[in-house]
């Protein structure tokens, strides 16, 4: 026999060589072929059908023997003794033509078998469907765990026919039998051999799974293999194939639970048989062929993900199969576990205890598949608690209650002092049904609102004690919110706008029954039942969904299906390869994770595929009947296939079981006889196995050599040991892609000594393949390990219990979650995962945390004054630092050993137990001691005990019971601090959760912004599945029409996002034809839904307004989307929408903006502020309110040339443009004055970088406020290596221009400096809120808030520990630092020439001066007859250097001018011209170079000869050098010239002597006293004078007299060219005691510094110190007088 080798090596027998053929077949014959060889299959089948069991039993187990002996694993075809076979021809060697003829021989294939009713198809994506079995209805699953079992024998148990029969698709007519078996069953247990096995007798009847008769398949796999070639024949392809596709089509329902057949070529290379994976080449595809085959299950993996979540609200009964369980499935969580583990042999007697139980009937109780899934379906126990918990919390809340349920939104509120000042009054207009006019009527803002309504009543109602006023309400026109009736009406924040603006206050007032509540709960949404992923079809979710039952019981048919084919047919390779490939589908869905168990049994499996069959009992009689002997159905142990998809199905209802839940299973739970053991006597160490991790990208696989973890303990987000680095290992591959460590790691600490919120974190690293050269980030040479993901667990579960059995962990990678930068995700963007496979011991006993009794009745408080000083210092001193951050372990030591003298001082909480040494079993007795006696926190102190500092349950839930009194618009600005806090939470059933939902049910404005967040938060890597769970509580029990609105709001930003991003991507011409035609869809949804704003549910818009819609033309193309407001007497609402950008980092800006406005409200400091909303809506897009008549700076800057940011006047006539009258131009100039006073505090504390004037915007009505905050937290914009923002904030001479009214200082800027250092102050008091709002925020994944450092920026920016004098100092100095920044302006200037379309030099490209905004000619100065290098100054602007005066006669004049110009600038001059001219026609330039000191006197000296030296050079060249324009420029005199000319025409007459000058003018000083210092502070002068009327350089000196040596002098710098100068500087007297200051005066004298002469006298005062208290500050206002002075 000749030997003929396949595709895969192995070699197959022939008993003879076919003839060859070469004749060609045409059309009619090939036709002819193909039903000739049909109807021999049909006979085939016929008689097979015919036959009895015993000869099924005979034909199908046939003797098999391997040319290999030694390799078991090897399979080869059985031999055919007599007949011709299809396995006998070398089907390679033949020809279509040989193919086809081959059929007409009567001599192949002689077994005849009956006709088939259906004929089947030859294709080669078909073939194998010949043997396939049709669906059968089943009967309904059983719905429990208990009672007696139900589970049907595999297919080789023949099966005897009865009366009823059951017509299937391919006309079979099948009969089963219900017959009872008395044959124990032998099952063993996966994963080890050898395996235990044992006896199990079963009274309940038996229900056979074939759903065939009983036959001998005739096609096998190389049979296939033929017809697969009849098939490729051409006329087949042209006559066939739209049979072929049509009787698909048509069989579809046939084979809906069954794996369609591989094709030939697949086949033909067998696959299945490769036992080593290691074996094979890396396939970096196998994603896409894992989809390609996943694809092909019908009803599963083709269809819409969607469907899935939506089937799963039709009934069980309707929508679900039956599925029995083929063999032994166990009843406990049997997993098998990795061999590092030493498992004692009482767990293995353990397991077989569970297996051989027994129900009342005697029938062991193994779970059907039905019960399994149901287990599997049913949620974990922690979801199930917390469903209940909800459901008891929605009980508190029943619709009835007006007060929680009011249908409506609420206009929120915020207490302002000083309300009832200058313009407390207010007009207020109020609409009223039946009163064609409002009416309108003046009254108190600090009146009540329910003395409004009693007001506008008196209208209606003449007696107003008929009158219910609380039923009525007075609603915002425009908007669908009511103003609260118990509060004031100014503290309103829409009032408060109103007043802001000064528009009218227009109110409406109604009953409740006619108010719109259409967001009201009802009595239905009471009795629904809570329902956590009912409601979260509609929400898209970036993680890839949980496994549901509806796709699994598809996976499970097509499974079972496999298996009872493989085990009726004679030849099983093709079907075991099914088989194979049905569980590698079971595993895909199951998120890759292939368990040991699995990967063993399937290589067992393909080992007994080549095993012979043994023989089993006749279990079938002729025609029909049921044969008497006892021993039909019993399972052959000898049978080796048989025992290997037992043990496969174990293996994967294990797999199951362990996925639906990898924790403790209910079973145990249940198990009363488990002993149970306090973790505090428990002194084992923690020890665990990383297994593998399953899921494996293809591209980990090319790009990284080497995986390992990085295992750490922590506690309150510390570490509680070293961490622990696994081995490194690389992939391996089985059905896909894993890492194996299968290593044990072993924490030295003892399970006792572990606190109950202790988390295990897992970090993968991966190590990049140097020889690889596709690595994730090609641009970096990255050499080092690379982090790859992480996940926490919880040592002990929601019930205190320890941690036990296997876990499978869902790790979520960095390079799955991190998108290109710049890119925008794709709609229906998931994140992916991989699964970490993690053992933990299984002991006998369950270990159980308990927590430590407290004794209440003991207290314990010492007083403080009983300590030492110094003790007592010290500890006030830590008691007065700002947080925790910045105490020493010497602080916190000596802090918890004096926490009992501290309970006085409640606010101190959170640093004493920051500073508890430990949080084991044994310390936590004296922290909850110490917990019950402490003072109640305030809500916003309380806040910092939900850091990841505390993790403890008690101190967190006492936290959450003292921030509960906290009011609802408090909260809902402090809403996405609480939403980041829930990653704390160890547990879902907190009290943080379900304070959030009990506040939601009870304002409409919370459950609404809650819905945002938590939906923003569903993209959270880590803890998107918690947020998932409390986003489904939220919509369960906030009611339908709640939630419909929402539903309606996130259809609304997808439409919008979908045009957002259309738009983006058409080019700049055609952008607004995309966009008019892209918004007629939202158009359509908005007139089909009126919809509330997700901004502001306020307010409800009716219509699009396409004509207005546009955008706008920056990188990210905004929108701007005009809608129309529904209410009639509403404005049209304006709002931007943005898609690329990430305003989660805006949101956060603005939010702490809001707050500080609401500190300096409260303590009556009104900085008019401009308030904007911004609500990041998915990733990477979001709204944005627009703020209606505002304009960038940059927009008002160009209109007087690019150089606009260099002119002083702009703002100011833009502000005049729109203010004409000089009421009007006031009134914006202080709005000016008071905004921007805040504006710099809040950025300059906040650290808001990129500041240019195209992110700074002027409401026509004066109000500055900043936009963009993309660079926070001290981020400077780098602009190459230097930072874009030099200036501590944006304040330029533009500003200073409206500020002053003028281009001189006023007594205005000393109020704007007043303002800002008083605002500044007030953000210090708050500096822990501040830090730890900002703390809260540090998981939310900004990319500039990542750790505790990032908060380093703000603390020091909010100097916490220097006193408010010293504050007021510094930010006197940072005011000073920005407004004579000129990088600023640059900075401003260069983003007007990026912003110009087409920008660039002037068209004959010469260069111009930096310091100079235009070029000059001679043409229009006039020649320069003489030019020298006069004299030279000394400056300190800010640091010190040299100006050197240049004199300049000029043609025609007779006095000459004065120009002032820095060495810099003449060399700059120097270098320009370098640029025009050609070297040798220049002089050459002093070198810069100087050894020692630069701005030095004698350098300054020596430089004026050189310069003076050099113009004579200059002016002496060539006329086209002397007299060009950049010469010309360079000598035209500056507005910085002008001022300073004065002092250079009296340095040119000559010294002048000092003369006394006229006086006048008032000093503002503040005098305090402490620790042995004397504290002079010189805040402000206004009104000084002159006797020539020219603006003096004033400072002030101060002396303690008597002091006849002048050593207590003192001076101040000087301020230049005012009248009203500020310097907020500290002059210090040490060492002097309150007796001696007592008899000591201090005098205070002001003059003018000159350069040119002597300084003169402008006034002084004399203040005896004996009139002052020392021991407070005085803060007054003194007039200067004439006195003497030193």
């Amino acid at each position: 026999m000749a030997q003929i080798s396949s595709n895969n090596g192995f070699k197959q027998c022939s008993s003879s060589h076919l003839e060859s053929r070469t004749k060609d077949v045409d059309k009619e014959e090939a036709l002819q072929m193909e039903a000739e060889a049909l109807a021999k299959l049909q006979k085939d089948r016929g008689v097979t059908d015919n036959q009895q069991g015993s000869e099924l039993s005979s034909s199908t187990r046939q003797k098999a023997q391997a040319y290999n002996k030694q390799d078991y694993d090897l399979m080869v075809f059985p031999e055919s003794d007599t007949q011709k076979r299809a396995v006998d021809i070398d089907v390679e060697k033949l020809t279509q033509a040989e193919l086809e003829k081959l059929l007409l021989d009567d001599s192949f294939e002689t077994r005849k078998t009956p006709i088939m009713p259906v004929t089947p198809v030859l294709s080669p994506s078909f073939s194998t469907q010949l043997y396939l079995r049709p669906t059968i209805q089943r009967g309904q699953w059983p719905t429990g765990l208990s009672g007696p079992s139900t589970y049907t024998l595999p297919s080789i148990y023949q099966s005897t026919y009865s009366n009823k029969q059951t017509a299937f698709q391919n006309g079979f007519n099948p009969r089963m039998p219900t017959f009872p078996s008395t044959e124990p069953i032998y099952l063993s247990l996966p994963g080890q051999s050898p395996y235990f096995s044992y006896p199990l007798t079963s009274t309940t009847p038996f229900h056979p799974q074939g759903s065939l008769p009983i036959c001998r398949p005739v096609v096998s796999p190389d049979m296939a293999k033929l017809f697969d070639k009849i098939a490729s024949t051409s006329a087949f392809l042209k006559n066939g194939k739209a049979r072929t596709d049509l009787e698909i089509t048509n069989s579809k329902a046939t084979i809906n639970n069954l794996q369609v057949s591989p094709k030939s070529e697949d086949i033909s290379k067998f696959d299945w048989l490769d036992l080593d994976p290691l074996s094979k080449p890396k396939v970096d595809n196998v994603e896409a062929l894992n989809y390609e085959e996943e694809k092909n299950v019908p009803g599963l993996l083709a269809e819409d993900p969607w469907d899935a979540v939506l089937l799963e609200e039709r009934s069980l009964a309707s929508c679900h199969l039956e599925r029995k369980v083929i063999g032994k499935s166990l009843s406990g969580a049997m997993v098998t576990r990795s061999q590092s583990l030493n498992i004692r042999t009482t767990q293995l007697t353990k397991v077989q205890g569970q297996m051989s139980q027994k129900d009342p009937n005697g029938t062991s109780s193994l779970p059907t598949g039905s019960s399994l899934l149901q287990e599997i379906e049913v949620q974990n126990e922690e979801v199930a608690a917390f469903c209940q918990s909800i459901t008891k919390l929605k009980t508190s809340f029943p619709y009835t209650n007006h007060c929680t349920n009011p249908g409506y939104l609420l206009s929120p509120v915020t207490v302002q002092r000083n309300i009832c000042g200058e313009n407390a009054s207010v007009k207020v207009s109020i609409e009223i049904e039946g009163f064609q006019l409002p009416v309108t009527f003046t009254c108190d803002v600090s009146s009540t609102v329910e003395i409004i309504i009693m007001q506008a009543l008196c209208w209606v109602h003449d007696d107003l004690n008929e009158v219910d006023v609380g039923s009525y309400v007075l609603k915002v026109c425009g908007q669908e919110e009511v103003l609260q009736n118990s509060h004031c009406l100014g503290s309103h924040e829409h009032i408060q706008n109103c007043r802001k603006w000064d528009t009218e206050i227009k109110l409406q007032l109604l009953t409740l029954s006619t108010m719109c509540q259409n967001l009201a709960r009802t009595a239905e949404d009471d009795e629904t039942p809570v329902d956590l992923n009912k409601h979260l079809h509609q929400i898209e979710k970036p993680y890839k969904e949980v496994i549901t039952r509806h796709p699994i019981e598809e996976l499970l048919d097509s499974y079972h299906n496999q298996v009872e084919l493989a085990l009726r047919i004679e030849n099983q390779h093709r079907a075991v390869d099914q088989v194979i490939r049905a569980v590698r589908k079971i595993c895909s869905a199951l998120d890759g994770v292939e368990t040991p168990a699995i990967t063993e049994s399937v290589k067992k499996l393909k080992r007994a595929v080549n095993l012979p069959r043994s023989k089993s009992a006749d279990v079938t009689s002729g025609k029909g009947e049921t044969s008497k002997s006892p021993t039909r159905g019993s399972l052959n142990p000898e049978n080796p296939l048989q025992v290997s998809m037992d043990q496969l199905t174990v293996a994967v209802y294990d797999l199951l079981r362990l996925h639906g839940n990898s924790g403790r299973s209910p079973a145990d739970c249940a198990q009363s006889n488990r002993n149970i053991k306090e973790a505090w006597t428990t002194t084992e160490q923690l020890q665990f196995t990383i297994f593998a991790a399953h899921g494996i990208s293809s591209n980990w696989v090319s790009n990284y050599e080497k995986y390992y973890l990085i295992c750490s303990l922590s506690h309150n987000g510390k570490d509680l040991f070293k961490p622990i680095q696994s081995k490194k290992v690389g992939t391996y591959k089985n059905f896909f892609y894993l890492i194996k460590w299968d290593e044990l790691i072993i924490f030295p600490i003892q399970i006792s000594q572990l606190p109950l919120e202790s988390l295990l974190h897992l970090t993968l690293f991966g190590i990049l393949n140097q020889s690889s050269g596709s690595s994730p980030d090609s641009n970096k040479q990255r050499k080092g390990p690379e982090a790859l993901g992480k996940v926490s667990l919880p040592l002990f579960d929601f019930k205190r219990f320890l941690t036990c059995g296997t876990k499978l962990l869902y790790l979520w990678t960095s390079s799955h979650i991190t998108p290109v930068p710049g890119s925008i995700p794709k709609k229906g963007y998931v994140m992916e995962r991989i699964v970490l496979q993690v053992d933990f011991p299984s002991p006998t006993f369950d270990i159980i945390y308990t927590t430590p009794q407290v004794d209440r009745s003991i207290i314990q408080q010492h007083n403080l004054e009983t300590l030492g000083n110094d003790i007592k210092g010290k500890l006030l001193d830590i008691l007065h630092k700002d947080s925790s951050l910045g105490l020493s372990k010497e602080d916190k030591a000596f802090l918890w050993e004096k926490r009992y003298y501290c309970l006085e001082h409640p606010n101190c909480l959170p640093k004493i137990l920051a500073s508890a040494p430990n949080w084991k079993w044994v310390n936590l007795a004296k922290i909850y001691s110490l917990l019950q006696q402490w003072t109640p926190l305030h809500p916003l102190t309380a806040l910092e005990l939900l850091d990841s500092k505390f993790a403890d349950q008690e101190v967190r839930s006492q936290a959450v019971t003292w921030i509960e009194a906290i009011s609802d618009d408090e909260l809902t600005d402090l809403l996405p601090q609480f939403v980041q806090a829930l990653k704390y939470e160890i547990y879902l059933n907190s009290s943080l959760v379900r304070f959030l939902l009990s506040r939601a049910l009870g304002n409409i404005q919370i459950a609404h912004n809650l819905y945002w967040l938590l939906k923003d938060a569903l993209h959270d890597a880590q803890f998107g599945a918690r947020y998932e769970h409390v986003l489904g509580a939220l919509l369960s029990v906030g009611g339908k029409g709640l939630r419909e609105e929402l539903l309606k709001q996130t259809k609304l930003v997808q439409l919008l996002g979908g045009v957002a991003e259309k738009v983006k991507q058409a080019s700049g011409s055609t952008r607004q034809v995309v966009l008019q035609r892209s918004m007629e869809r939202v158009q359509s949804f908005i007139l089909r839904n009126k919809c509330r704003l997700p901004l502001n549910p306020s307010l409800v818009a009716k219509d699009l307004n396409i004509k207005s819609c546009s955008f706008f033309s920056s990188n990210a193309v905004p929108l701007k989307v005009a809608m129309v407001n529904a209410d009639p007497m509403g404005e049209e609402i304006n709002v931007m929408f943005k898609v690329g950008e990430d305003l989660r980092q805006d949101m956060l800006a603005l939010q702490m903006i809001k707050i500080m406005d609401k500190i300096w409200l409260k303590e009556g400091l009104d900085l008019r502020m401009v308030i904007f909303r911004c609500l990041s809506t998915g990733r990477d897009r979001g709204m944005v309110e627009l703020v209606p008549a505002s304009d960038t700076l940059r927009k008002i800057q160009v209109e007087y040339g690019v150089t606009g940011s260099f002119k002083d006047k702009p703002l100011a006539e833009w502000l005049r443009k729109y203010n004409p009258s000089e009421e009007e131009y006031e009134k914006a100039s202080e709005n000016f004055i008071y905004s921007c006073a805040g504006c710099c505090v809040a950025t300059y504390v906040l650290g808001i970088c990129d500041r240019h004037n195209d992110n700074i915007m002027l409401r026509s009505t004066g109000h500055m406020f900043h936009i963009d905050f993309g660079k926070f937290l001290g981020h400077a914009q780098m602009f190459g290596s230097f930072k874009r923002d030099r200036a501590p904030f944006v304040l330029t001479s533009d500003m200073a221009y409206v500020i002053n009214g003028g281009e001189k200082p006023t007594i205005r800027f000393q109020l704007f400096v007043d303002l800002c250092c008083q605002a500044y102050n007030l953000i210090r008091k708050q500096t822990n809120l501040f830090l730890n709002l900002l703390s809260l925020m540090i998981p939310s994944g900004l990319p500039e808030l990542t750790s505790i450092q990032d908060l380093k920026y703000v603390r020091d920016a909010l100097q916490p520990q220097t006193t408010d004098t010293e504050a007021t100092i510094f930010f006197t100095r940072l005011i000073e630092s920005s407004l004579g920044s000129i990088a600023t302006k640059f900075n401003f200037f260069i983003h007007n020439l990026a912003q110009l379309r087409f920008s660039g030099l002037p068209s004959n490209d010469e260069p111009i001066l930096s310091f100079s905004p235009k070029t000059y000619s001679f043409r229009q100065d006039g020649r320069i007859k003489e030019v020298s290098v006069f004299t030279y100054h000394k400056k300190y602007n800010p640091d010190k250097h040299y100006i050197y005066v240049v004199r300049i006669l000029r043609e025609g004049q007779l006095e000459p001018s004065f120009v002032f110009r820095t060495f810099d600038e003449f060399q700059e001059l120097h270098n320009k011209l370098s640029i025009i001219f050609p070297l040798w026609k220049l002089p050459g330039f002093p070198n810069r170079m100087v050894l020692g000191r630069t701005h030095i006197k004698d350098v300054a000296a020596k430089r004026k000869i050189e310069l003076n030296s050099y113009l004579q050079s200059l002016m002496s060249a060539s006329t086209d050098v002397a007299e060009c324009d950049l010469v010309c420029t360079f000598f035209h005199p500056l507005l910085r010239d002008e001022k300073a000319e004065g002092i250079a025409r009296f340095a040119d007459a000559g010294a002048l002597s000092p003369t006394p000058g006229q006086i006048g003018g008032s000093v503002k000083l503040s005098v305090s006293y402490r620790n042995g210092t004397l504290f002079i502070m010189v805040m402000h002068i206004k009104d000084l004078v002159t006797e020539d009327g020219a603006d003096p350089n004033p400072y002030v000196k101060t002396y303690l007299l008597p002091d006849p040596h002048k050593t207590s002098k003192r001076k101040t710098k000087i301020s230049r060219k005012t009248r009203n100068p500020t310097f907020n500087e500290m002059l210090v007297y040490s060492g002097y005691s309150k007796e001696t200051l007592r008899q000591r005066e201090l005098q205070l004298s002001v003059l003018s510094a000159e350069s040119l002469r002597e300084n003169f006298f402008l006034g002084g005062i004399t203040l005896p110190l004996k009139d002052f208290n020392l021991s407070k500050e005085t803060v007054k206002w003194y007039q200067l007088t004439a006195a003497t002075y030193f």
